[in-house]
């Protein structure tokens, strides 16, 4: 892998293509990135770029009277943070990942990654948090048959049997029961990058992409191979 890029997601659309056929899109904001860090083989002992994206404000301490410190900014960099960030000479990231990419070496801190470095046509891979769906049941969660819905069944969406009585005894690990679905990461691989708008680093993606809108999403070049 050789070109990756953090994005957020803005929302799905569709456009028209040349041939006048109808796309639909998701939209990322992708980048601008910044590179805080180079990892090296003979440093960290693997090769990997850190990059970070969304400036993010700084935590400002103020005393009292009474000698005692208030936090104003509680979502702010704390010293270790902004020490890091200063020695990239870089202003403070909301989002910090690292990217292991094939020519590391041939970044440098301070370095932007902007939207550019993808063409349209090219494909990627998206990985990023699911939405979360909260508690749900056998059926939403994992799309398993419902009983009948008659007025003498006692059986609707109930999960159903779980296993035998005597032989196993037990309920096999793995089993499809009810509890929080969503809220994982998910990558979706091949999806074709439609537009590029370097002005604005916009990516308009074919098809969907995971997670909500604002979500953070990692764009990388796809290691799918079209046979």
């Amino acid at each position: 892998m050789k070109k990756a890029i953090l994005a957020t997601k803005v929302g799905m659309t569709q456009i028209f293509r040349e041939d006048g056929s109808l796309v639909p899109v998701t939209v990322l904001q992708a980048g601008p990135c910044v590179v805080t860090q180079v990892k090296t083989v003979e440093n960290d002992g693997y090769s990997a770029v850190q990059v970070g994206f969304v400036d993010k404000k700084e935590k400002i301490v103020n005393k009292d009277k009474g000698g005692r410190k208030e936090i104003i900014h509680r979502h702010g960099v704390n010293k270790a943070q902004k020490g890091h960030f200063d020695k990239a000479g870089v202003s403070c990231k909301r989002y910090v990942r690292e990217l292991k990419l094939e020519n590391a070496s041939e970044y440098a801190p301070a370095q932007e990654i902007k939207a550019d470095i993808f063409a349209e046509g090219d494909k990627v891979d998206a990985t990023a948090i699911s939405k979360g769906k909260g508690f749900q049941g056998a059926i939403k969660r994992y799309g398993q048959h419902r009983g009948p819905m008659a007025h003498g069944s006692k059986f609707h969406r109930h999960q159903g049997s779980n296993g035998a009585c005597s032989s196993p005894s037990r309920v096999f690990k793995g089993k499809g029961m009810p509890g929080h679905m969503g809220c994982v990461k998910v990558t979706v691989q091949n999806l074709e990058i439609v537009r590029v708008d370097a002005e604005k680093n916009l990516l308009l993606v074919k098809g969907s992409v995971p997670g909500p809108r604002k979500a953070l999403v990692t764009i990388k070049e796809t290691t799918k191979v079209d046979a």
